[in-house]
């Protein structure tokens, strides 16, 4: 007997694209009907993600990525970008700040994703810059449909930027309103970006490559870092500290800074080896978690088995209070994952998961690395300081977003999962920039990035701020090997629930034989019990939430074993997306949670 699903597998030879909105998965299926390959669909698809989803992701932002063409090992594609130069641990002491503001101009880092993208078109990709950024570009001219949590976050931000952000005001607020749900919110000034940036890369002549690198060039060293380099130093605006403050960003940070490619961190575990970015991300978070649950017989469990539960989220406490004391850019810190991911660590931390569960923080101690925890109760705030959270923790329902005058609000992430005919496999997590992140640069129409926010400000700390140093993302991708082919792609939306929620898709799909919706649709959990990475850094310490789906004899024993439990709507857990390449066909899931998501494919 099959598990219930909210909608079929898709299956198909000729592509599947999966992603957390509807349209971007429709602009990524028409590339690859164009001929375009899986690399030209998923940047099509990513520069579309900006528009139909800018509470969630923007120009401004960042994005990781993992690839695999076809016949080659695959790669990480690095499009977080890093502190400015100015970005100091005393010019932020300076400010009387113990802790990066989560909002404004100072948690401004390199936007990284135009870059990243504009790498991958050219060394993969074989389209020209016009042909992926004119899906975008339509949109953000015509207008897209105005989703409630889009309205709900504009709503929620609205008297910040009528009292402090106006420029965002001017974008956001048309006629002084918020958009209506179900109305039609174009952007043209961003629309107008890319079509300069398109016309004068296109003037300088040259065939497609050359063109691609025009493109990169101008985006770092041309009008656009000449509007960001002026608008930082010509601004100050209120952020989540209470004052207003000025950016440390320039246009020679812009100019100084390029994505590259890494060699993936890998992981055997059941037949597989998972690929997840280094630990200038949380990602090896993932690869903890499966080290220390090997050693548990999870076959002999079900999806919604209290023991099940239990043991994962024992086992993500772990892994994530070592993400606290050691994870940091490696580029400046030393961080010993393969201790991390050892068999006498994990045989030894394995011993402190018991039948109930821990309220502690419990990092591992390898000699010579990490520093020490620098967590936040729930609760507690900078000293004297209001708290305006415009953190990642996770998406909201409308109806539950946070009301209030003061800028309150939760912003999130999105994902996207491609497979061409030709086997070629990109898996991407885009976010930052989103429209409550900082305000709206006049001359661009987007903001930027305030990833700066997951710093810091404690020399102890491996993730201490430094200039050129990238900050420890909470984004994501994942992919599966199996006997030496790529086989899954998979991510989601969700900060610091991201190598949560993905890691409970994997082991679905490992261990009960769901297949991706199947693995998609069972009900989610995570806990809050891991140090926030977003503004203002709290913990909950022994929480554990549940959607409604569990069944009542679940929820009761967790309660037994002594998690801090919460019960959840039946639907509220989770924006996964995946597609995967197996059993002679190309297969795609996506996220009906929320009703954006979808897959595509034939």
């Amino acid at each position: 007997m099959r598990n219930f699903t909210t909608r079929p597998e898709i299956l198909g030879d000729f592509g599947v694209v999966a992603s957390t909105h509807w349209i971007a998965s429709g602009v990524g299926m028409s590339v690859l009907e164009r001929g375009g390959n899986a690399f030209d669909a998923a940047v099509a698809t990513g520069f579309t993600l900006q528009i139909v989803e800018p509470h969630l992701n923007g120009p401004g932002g960042e994005v990781p990525m993992l690839i695999a063409k076809h016949g080659e090992a695959p790669r990480v594609v690095c499009g977080q970008g890093v502190a400015p130069a100015n970005a100091t641990l005393n010019a932020y002491r300076s400010l009387d700040l113990n802790i990066v503001p989560g909002s404004g101009l100072l948690s401004a880092v390199v936007p990284g994703a135009f870059d990243a993208w504009m790498m991958m078109l050219l060394n993969y990709g074989t389209l020209h810059v016009r042909d992926v950024l004119s899906y975008a570009i339509s949109y953000a001219q015509n207008g897209v449909p105005v989703l409630p949590n889009i309205a709900g976050t504009i709503g929620n931000v609205k008297q910040l930027f009528d009292e402090h952000w106006n420029t965002s005001a001017q974008v956001y607020l048309p006629n002084g309103a918020v958009p209506k749900v179900g109305g039609r919110f174009a952007n043209p000034a961003i629309a107008a970006t890319y079509l300069r940036i398109i016309e004068e890369a296109e003037s300088i002549g040259g065939s497609r490559d050359r063109q691609i690198e025009n493109a990169r060039k101008i985006w770092r060293e041309g009008f656009v870092a000449e509007a960001i380099d002026s608008f930082f130093r010509e601004n100050e605006f209120m952020d989540t500290s209470g004052q207003r403050n000025g950016g440390l960003l320039t246009g020679q940070d812009m100019a100084s800074w390029h994505a590259s490619y890494e060699e993936p961190l890998s992981y055997s575990y059941k037949g597989y080896e998972v690929l997840k970015t280094g630990p200038w991300g949380q990602g090896p978070t993932f690869l903890q978690q499966l080290a220390l649950l090997k050693g548990f017989d999870l076959d002999g469990l079900s999806p919604t088995d209290p023991n099940f539960v239990h043991l994962v989220a024992e086992a993500a406490k772990l892994a994530f209070a070592d993400r606290e004391r050691f994870y940091g850019d490696p580029n400046f810190v030393g961080v010993p994952m393969a201790k991390l991911l050892s068999d006498d660590y994990n045989d030894q931390r394995r011993k402190l998961i018991g039948e109930t569960a821990s309220f502690e923080q419990r990092p591992g101690r390898v000699e010579g690395f990490g520093g020490p925890l620098v967590d936040r109760p729930k609760g507690e705030t900078p000293e004297g300081r209001q708290n305006k959270d415009m953190g990642e923790p996770t998406v909201a329902r409308f109806d539950e977003l946070p009301t209030g005058s003061d800028g309150r609000t939760k912003g999130d992430t999105c994902h996207l999962d491609i497979i061409d005919r030709w086997g070629n496999m990109v898996t991407a997590t885009p976010s930052g920039g989103w429209l409550q992140s900082s305000p709206v640069v006049p001359e661009l129409g987007f903001c930027l990035t305030n990833r700066a926010q997951m710093f810091w400000l404690d020399e102890r700390s491996a993730s201490c701020i430094a200039p050129g140093k990238r900050p420890r993302t909470t984004l994501s991708v994942s992919m599966a090997m199996k006997d030496g082919a790529p086989e899954m792609i998979f991510g989601t939306p969700g900060g610091d629930q991201q190598d949560q929620w993905s890691l409970h898709h994997f082991l679905r799909y490992v261990h009960f034989g769901q297949n991706l919706q199947e693995a998609i649709d069972a009900p989610g959990f995570h806990t809050n019990h891991v140090t926030s990475s977003f503004y203002p850094r709290e913990a909950d310490a022994g929480h554990l939430v549940v959607e409604g789906r569990f069944g009542q004899s679940t929820v009761e024993e967790l309660k037994r074993k002594g998690h801090k439990l919460q019960v959840d709507g039946d639907w509220t857990l989770g924006r996964m997306t995946a597609a995967s390449k197996t059993g002679g066909y190309l297969r795609a899931g996506a996220n009906a949670r929320f009703m954006q998501g979808y897959a595509l494919g034939r």
